[in-house]
């Protein structure tokens, strides 16, 4: 709020708005313009996600809110009603440089104004018009040496973890979620958070020693459920584990290794030594299995010879 001759304005957007001139009431009024509308967005999120919480993981749960809280940032002025495509697209360009938040956003904001349709907040969803942005398909491999530099510079705890996720193969979250009633003889059974889907890894004796670290690495001084446990006994969360693969990767110096390398290191590993990457992720599809496999051979080709051409050329012009 300014005072410019003589009253006081609003300024939003470049449009300056008058105010009364007296100063109590310019403030009561600048209030009035600035605060959330009753029913807005905030509300509109806030319904999706106590919705969708009792059918969404944890760990997506957690990803939704995330989203939510920027977009509530963004539309804290808006009801549904007054939001059209072109805020929508917008708001997606102003996100360009970071396409996988873009469209998580893009995502939530949909699936929120289906809710708002339904309720009759709004007449139509207007993120349906709005193309999600395309995301580049990580190409990172992690070689062998810089997976070992990594591993000797990690706590033991991590450097088990490391492990276990690459000779089983799976995401870091169900990794982290290994009961020690999952572990036999046979193997360690999975029901993956993200998909649902179950499967037995079998137990190899490179993962079996994998496990017998883990089992030692923390001691027996406290009490869990799960194979890797805080000094509370509790699971670890996703954010220590990345902060535990960034302050090793430091020490390794090795640049641009994330949690996720770990899981497409075991997959891509595994389809060159013959085994089945697609059953080893849990993939209904070899396409969602392609998104992992990062050390593609270069195909090599032959161009055609123009001799050969003109010889051909000189043939048929005697017929």
């Amino acid at each position: 709020m300014y005072f410019r001759h003589g009253r006081h304005w609003l300024v939003k957007g470049g449009r300056w708005t008058a105010l009364p001139t007296d100063r109590r009431a310019a403030l009561a009024e600048y209030e009035r313009l600035t605060s959330a509308p009753a029913g807005g967005i905030s509300t509109m999120l806030n319904r999706f996600l106590e919705a969708a919480a009792a059918r969404t993981k944890p760990r997506t749960m957690e990803q939704y809110r995330i989203a939510a809280a920027k977009i509530e940032k963004a539309f804290v002025e808006f009801s549904p009603s007054q939001v059209k495509p072109t805020h929508i697209a917008q708001f997606m360009d102003h996100f360009r440089s970071t396409p996988n938040m873009a469209n998580r956003m893009r995502s939530v904001l949909k699936m929120a104004f289906d809710k708002a349709v339904l309720l009759g907040d709004c007449d139509s969803n207007p993120v349906t018009s709005v193309p999600r942005h395309a995301e580049a398909k990580r190409t990172r491999y992690i070689t062998d040496a810089e997976y070992a530099a990594v591993k000797a510079c990690a706590s033991p705890v991590f450097a088990a973890i490391m492990d276990v996720a690459y000779y089983t193969g799976q995401r870091i979250g169900d990794i982290l979620a290994i009961r020690l009633s999952d572990i036999s003889d046979d193997g360690i059974c999975f029901e993956q958070e993200k998909t649902g889907a179950r499967l037995l890894v079998r137990m190899t004796p490179e993962l079996k020693t994998a496990v017998e670290t883990a089992k030692t690495a923390r001691g027996s001084n406290v009490r869990a459920m799960t194979l890797f446990f805080t000094r509370k006994g509790t699971p670890y969360a996703y954010r220590t584990v990345k902060d535990m693969l960034e302050r090793a990767s430091v020490r390794a110096k090795v640049d641009n290794f994330n949690l996720h390398d770990i899981r497409a290191k075991s997959i891509t590993d595994a389809e060159k030594q013959g085994k089945d990457p697609q059953a080893l992720a849990g993939h209904t599809s070899r396409a969602m299995t392609e998104r992992y496999l990062r050390d593609r051979k270069t195909p090599i080709v032959e161009g055609p010879s123009f001799g050969r051409v003109q010889k051909d050329g000189q043939k048929n012009k005697r017929k």
